[in-house]
């Protein structure tokens, strides 16, 4: 007995010490809204969402031009001739991480998991803000929506010729006519991602906080708008590195050539904060309390990137530096159902065209942004399949002096001579301007007194959080906001859908809604990209700038940083998840960070 005892005792004094966690630690600087891909599209919870839920699939992290691959998906999709019928098979042996709802079993993904996701975005009471990626292409998905919203409970189970799942793993999604950007559809985690129904069923109030997917990743901890805490889902299938990097991209062909080969994801366990002020977000990645930061604040780019190289103190500490353009673009808009400023006559367009006018886009890229981004002629942005870099809109015209002549011609003019307009009918004349309450906000709210007052008109602002923010434009309930519209894809039929009538409160928060603009719409999103459907966008954009919904502000050029210990960053405008492709060189952090790591994975009291 002494003997056996000694024997363990042994062993436990040349027993290797645990391997400490990979943590990863960034912030965002907008809170997230939840966990539900049916209810979300906002980017910050878009990015939480793509590394829990599996898409069929994805963009490639490295390869440019952008690249589609299968992720879930055993292959591309087959396609009919006629581009109305893809077939998808889904690999198998793919699970979700557990959860009680399972009953202890472990759950496979199959192709019926896709068909009921799908099917969650016509049902009214998932109130889906996706559903126009989809809304009349799918045979029969129209008629069990219209008879839920009759009254009736939304039938999941009824058999739909448009969605369907063939066998175990493979569905079917037959359209009403071509449409050649689903692909880029099934990439998307709000709109394709897998849930399962039983998860949904089990806490049916709690969908937005209870998030099982078959992803690299599972939720451990939440403070809502403060901490996300994200660990690596024990289920998750084996799968190895094996993005693409351009020949012509060294620093591609580099974290190609360091990460092939490692399983996916080499990182246990990621905390994610949200910062909403941009210099604690700052200060937390100089002290390495953060590995990265993907979107350095605007106002610190020309301390850490001057004329886009990195600082000479940076460099010492090798921190590593990736610029991109953003497939973006910022804008405020017009609710065109608004008393105020909504509407199609020539007195409301005048005011919407005399606005745009008034706002001077490159003082706001030097006040905002700081020089980083460039003037937005259109809604498309430089690099988008179907930009086209002859496009000068009038939208983009900054002319003060042409502005109120336009307000004289149509009867807005000061009557009572205090120095400020009023509506033709005499009545009191004040924009009202969402903007939030932090430092971005009051920059923004100084800019618009600005320019409204150089042109005689006065301004409110309503302040409150982003989120409230959000519920209230989809709701039509705002007069004016500014927003950025992020891409998930390169193509630019991402950048139209936000004028495209029928979806209001969905990707088209102004609500603008022009037939003539509509049904050129309809023609060019069932043609591939090319010169017939370039034809129809500059008709398009022709309509867009006579009746100014909105003005397209800028795009974006985002600075990220991460330190020397982060292996694999490298910036994807148009995919969201990326931590699964990144490790950590544990023989270059340093030591503090290291037991941080291991403090960190310990159990919450």
């Amino acid at each position: 007995m002494i003997w056996w005892r000694a024997a363990i005792l042994a062993c436990v004094l040349i027993a290797p010490p645990a391997a400490a966690e990979k943590v990863l630690r960034y912030a965002f600087q907008i809170a997230e809204t939840g966990f539900d891909p049916v209810q979300i599209n906002d980017l910050y919870s878009s990015i939480i969402l793509a590394h829990i839920f599996d898409a069929p699939y994805q963009i490639d992290y490295l390869a440019r031009p952008f690249k589609v691959r299968p992720n879930t998906a055993a292959a591309m999709p087959e396609i009919s001739a006629d581009g109305k019928v893809w077939t998808i098979r889904i690999k198998p042996g793919i699970y979700f991480a557990d959860d009680p709802a399972f009953r202890g079993r472990k759950r496979e993904l199959t192709a019926q998991d896709y068909v009921y996701s799908l099917k969650r975005h016509w049902d009214p009471t998932s109130k889906s803000p996706n559903l126009y990626l989809l809304d009349k292409q799918v045979v029969g998905m129209d008629a069990v929506r219209k008879q839920a919203l009759a009254g009736g409970k939304f039938d999941y189970d009824r058999e739909v010729e448009g969605l369907r799942a063939i066998d175990r793993y493979t569905f079917r999604i037959a359209l009403t006519e071509p449409a050649p950007n689903l692909i880029y559809d099934l990439t998307f985690c709000t709109l394709a991602c897998a849930v399962a129904r039983e998860v949904i069923e089990a806490y049916p109030d709690r969908t937005m906080e209870k998030p099982v997917g078959t992803n690299a990743y599972r939720l451990a901890q939440w403070k809502r708008s403060s901490r996300i805490v994200l660990e690596r889902n024990p289920n998750y299938r084996e799968r190895y590195f094996d993005a693409e990097a351009a020949a012509d991209d060294p620093v591609a062909q580099a974290i190609a050539a360091r990460m092939r080969g490692k399983r996916l994801p080499q990182i246990d366990r990621v905390e994610v904060y949200i910062i909403e002020e941009s210099q604690p977000r700052w200060l937390a990645f100089l002290n390495a309390e953060h590995d990265l930061i993907d979107r350095v604040p605007f106002e610190y780019v020309s301390l850490a990137a001057p004329e886009g190289r990195l600082a000479p103190h940076l460099q010492k500490r090798k921190v590593q530096l990736d610029r991109s353009n953003e497939f973006d673009m910022t804008f405020f808009y017009f609710g065109m159902e608004h008393p105020l400023v909504g509407g199609y006559t020539a007195e409301k367009v005048a005011l919407r065209r005399a606005i745009a006018l008034a706002v001077d886009s490159q003082e706001w890229i030097r006040a905002l942004y700081y020089g980083q981004a460039t003037v937005a002629q259109s809604t498309v942005p430089p690099g988008a399949y179907g930009f086209d870099p002859e496009v000068a809109g009038p939208l983009a015209e900054y002319n003060p002096a042409k502005a109120k002549a336009l307000l004289d011609i149509y009867g807005y003019v000061d009557r009572d001579g205090d120095g400020y307009r009023e509506a033709p009918d005499g009545s009191k004349l004040v924009l009202e301007m969402a903007t939030e309450a932090d430092s971005l906000g009051k920059k923004q709210d100084e800019l618009w007194r600005k320019h409204m007052d150089r042109i005689g008109i006065r301004m409110e602002f309503i302040k409150k959080q982003w989120p409230e923010h959000l519920r209230a434009s989809r709701a039509g309930k705002l007069m004016m906001w500014r927003l950025g519209w992020i891409a998930g894809d390169p193509d630019a039929d991402t950048f139209y859908t936000i004028l495209y009538g029928p979806n209001k409160g969905q990707s088209n928060q102004s609500r603008f809604d022009l037939p003539a603009w509509n049904v050129l719409y309809e023609k060019a999103k069932v043609l591939p990209n090319g010169s017939e459907r370039d034809r129809l966008y500059r008709e398009m954009d022709k309509l867009f700038f006579a009746y100014a919904p909105l003005k397209p502000l800028a795009h974006r050029v985002i600075t990220g940083l991460a330190h020397p210990w982060l292996v694999g960053y490298r910036r994807n405008p148009v995919k969201r998840d990326f931590w699964q492709y990144l490790d950590i060189d544990e023989s270059v952090l340093p030591a503090q960070h290291v037991r941080a790591g291991r403090a960190a994975a310990a159990p919450a009291q």
